[in-house]
């Protein structure tokens, strides 16, 4: 590994947005500044109860939202692929926006662990008390009011889609003195600082020209993921606790289909071990750690190499999926940041991955939170049955012989 580490690249994407200018729209006439897109529902039709100071409102039940419905008798699950976001934040480069066009463009739901301190502006940072760190601290800069305010309307745009938004919590402290060491309690510290910051936003930045989040937070946020997938077993007594659904936060896994941990409380959704196109080894289905093996962790590797990287990583990710669907139909995690590492390569190869696994039957492009819906609907049976699958392993018989037997109705779905 260089000198360069996870926490500098992160704070280096933070600053280096700041600088830019705001646009208030993206390419093709979309809007990236409202609050949907066309023929999507907008916030003003909707019914609208403040919580709070504002920041927030119960505006009824998420938009574009699927059914979940139990498998029949001997039915191929679908392939569900869950692309999720650590950070959130829409700097003057417009990645939300961008995704957001790519997730309308394939008929995705995504995941965006939003960081709390991205709707905190800095001027209010004594506001901020992060465990066993001095009051203010950060180890990602604080976005500039401007980059705040285009946050706030992407995150409520987001959900008005359908999208999620989960946690990323706050001050992204890794390593030796980061929240690896933290207990139950300071996590909860840390959850209930993200949780005030969103949810009182108003009061903190003075924005009178945007319209609430159109969501109760306390209700909507069920599950999120540590800084560098660290903390994560201290955290899940405190996620249980909150009543949280599930927790992105392992520090890897294998492909199979997930199952719970925490006395059966938490569905555990880790980044996964893929094929890495070109070598015999794996490689987690991050964009951080596709660029810790193509350049040695530097954002700024050899230009001559971009076309060449970009394509391992899109091809990573499909071999990943291709593993997938071809076999135990176990759902694909891909986790990415908001970048432009190594020339941005990392965030073209997830849009040309997310155009080519669009094009694939059966397939279902989801939040997280649309697929604990989806498990939580399932006979707990067949979810065994479908967790004795490794990576690469198809159903011996086929899948109607595999699942054709009615499943005991017996125990709980992660059971």
């Amino acid at each position: 590994m260089s000198g360069i580490s996870r926490r500098r690249l992160l704070t280096a994407t933070a600053s280096a947005g700041a600088l830019g200018a705001l646009s208030a729209c993206s390419a093709q006439g979309w809007s990236v500044g409202g609050d949907s897109t066309e023929g999507k529902p907008t916030a003003q039709a909707r019914p609208t109860k403040p919580i709070g100071d504002g920041s927030t409102a119960d505006t009824g039940a998420q938009p574009r939202q699927p059914k979940a419905e139990r498998l029949k008798p001997g039915e191929r699950p679908p392939q569900f692929v869950v692309f999720s976001w650590d950070g959130a934040g829409e700097l003057s480069n417009q990645l939300f926006s961008r995704f957001r066009k790519v997730a309308v463009d394939h008929g995705a739901s995504m995941t965006f662990f939003l960081s709390g301190i991205y709707t905190l502006p800095e001027s209010k940072k004594h506001l901020y008390s992060p465990p066993q760190h001095p009051v203010g601290a950060s180890a990602i800069g604080y976005l500039a009011d401007r980059h705040i305010h285009a946050t706030l309307q992407q995150v409520r745009a987001a959900w008005l889609e359908g999208h999620e938004i989960g946690t990323h919590f706050n001050g992204h402290f890794c390593g030796a003195d980061g929240v690896r060491r933290w207990s139950p309690a300071e996590w909860r510290s840390e959850i209930d600082q993200a949780m005030r910051f969103v949810t009182e936003w108003k009061t903190n930045t003075g924005f009178t020209d945007l319209d609430p989040l159109p969501f109760d937070y306390r209700k909507e946020l069920i599950g999120g993921r540590t800084p560098c997938l660290e903390g994560q077993a201290a955290l899940l007594p405190t996620a249980a606790e909150l009543g949280w659904k599930y927790d992105a936060s392992s520090p890897g896994g294998l492909q199979m289909w997930p199952g719970k941990v925490q006395g059966g409380r938490i569905w555990d959704f880790p980044l996964q071990s893929i094929p890495f196109s070109g070598h015999s080894f794996q490689v987690l289905s991050m964009d951080y750690n596709m660029m810790a093996n193509q350049s040695n962790a530097n954002p700024l590797g050899d230009r001559a190499q971009y076309d060449t990287w970009r394509a391992q990583a899109r091809d990573t990710y499909l071999a990943g999926f291709r593993r997938a669907y071809e076999s135990n139909r176990a759902p694909l995690f891909i986790g990415n940041h908001f970048e432009r590492w190594n020339g941005g390569i990392y965030m073209d190869a997830v849009e040309e991955a997310v155009e080519r696994i669009a094009g694939h039957d059966d397939v279902r492009m989801v939040s997280f939170r649309q697929l604990v819906e989806w498990l939580e609907a399932q006979d707990p049976a067949v979810l065994r049955k479908l967790r004795t699958l490794t990576p690469g392993q198809s159903p011996l018989g086929g899948w109607a012989e595999f699942l054709g037997a009615a499943a005991s109705p017996s125990g709980t779905a992660g059971s």
